[in-house]
């Protein structure tokens, strides 16, 4: 249970004894007991959950870890674009989780980086049907959920258009930020493995364009095929 810094002292304790120091930390919880709820009608109770297991976790995890990682190492956390822009249906003080989860990244780099030689850096990750993500919005009459349409947004408008998003798009690129042989000199960023999603300041599906013909012009270009095979 990450909301109890005595829990995850109990476990950086363990993991002590076990291998000593350690060289990467990777934070992947969130839980908002409240997020299919608009931000309007989140109760107190459910936004402090939200916060406290989606990014206190992240500072209990850097207090009791970061004394037993070696000098260079790197912790890294998992974020969303709900932290910078608005996500409708991504409730229940989720994206104000995420948008602490980022800035604590940065303040938790330059203490970390103090105190223990420790990078901390975070991935804000585009949409991915995980387990979690699939149950916001599960029972609501459509089979589809918000991470569906979620991706087809993103395959409609992000500047690699059509092109799937994986688990190991996110997983090298963690690789390559908690690996000091490849990433010594990066600490406190937020780096998006979405396609290119998060640059885009307008919809190019929105029907608002219909009649334009540079939009036509657009919507009908796509990434060429063979830009990525998944394996």
């Amino acid at each position: 249970d990450l909301t109890e810094g005595f829990d995850v002292e109990a476990v950086a304790a363990q993991v002590k004894k076990d291998y000593g120091k350690i060289d990467f930390f990777v934070h992947s919880v969130a839980n908002g007991p409240e997020v299919t709820k608009p931000l309007l009608e989140t109760s107190r109770k459910g936004y402090l959950a939200a916060s406290s297991a989606s990014a206190y976790s992240l500072i209990s995890a850097v207090q009791h870890f970061g004394p037993i990682m070696n000098p260079g190492g790197g912790v890294l956390s998992i974020s969303y674009i709900a932290a910078e822009k608005v996500v409708p249906g991504y409730g229940g003080g989720m994206s104000s989780a995420k948008a602490q989860l980022e800035s604590d990244t940065r303040t938790l780099a330059f203490e970390a980086g103090r105190a223990y030689g420790v990078r901390v850096n975070c991935i804000s990750a585009g949409p991915l049907k995980s387990r979690a993500a699939s149950a916001i919005g599960r029972g609501l009459g459509s089979e589809k959920v918000h991470i569906d349409f979620s991706i087809d947004y993103m395959k409609a408008n992000a500047p690699l258009s059509d092109t799937d998003l994986y688990a190991e798009d996110v997983g090298t690129s963690a690789l390559g930020l908690l690996a000091p042989q490849i990433s010594r000199a990066v600490t406190g960023t937020v780096l998006h493995v979405d396609n290119g999603m998060h640059i885009m300041g307008i919809s190019l599906d929105s029907k608002s364009f219909d009649e334009s013909p540079t939009y036509k012009t657009f919507r009908a270009q796509k990434t060429p095929a063979g830009f990525w095979t998944h394996p």
